[in-house]
């Protein structure tokens, strides 16, 4: 499968692919470039000022509350984990943002 490439700015490198949480991002970034709502996709839009500040190019339309969205998703398929899901997508994004700020 050939590597997606993602619209960074000039200065930023796609170093980025081997960060843990990359997978998140990598599907978020595809699915809100194709329209689509994806657990991902709402990763993507809540930390899109962070991901901008990083070199992405992220467009979409912000949603009033991808927060509350995601949790919204992850109560439906599983009302009883949907706290300690939410909690643990959000620690990934962390570390991603973390790794990336690091140059790890």
């Amino acid at each position: 499968m050939p590597a997606l490439k993602f619209a960074l700015r000039s200065d930023a490198t796609e170093d980025w692919v081997a960060l843990p949480g990359a997978d998140l991002i990598r599907k978020g970034l595809v699915d809100l470039s194709r329209g689509q709502v994806s657990n991902e996709s709402l990763l993507v839009e809540i930390s899109a000022s962070r991901l901008r500040a990083l070199g992405f190019e992220v467009h979409s339309p912000r949603r009033d509350s991808p927060e509350h969205e995601l949790f919204l998703r992850l109560s439906a398929g599983d009302p009883e984990r949907a706290h300690s899901r939410y909690n643990a997508l959000l620690r990934r994004l962390a570390s991603f943002h973390h790794s990336a700020r690091c140059g790890r």
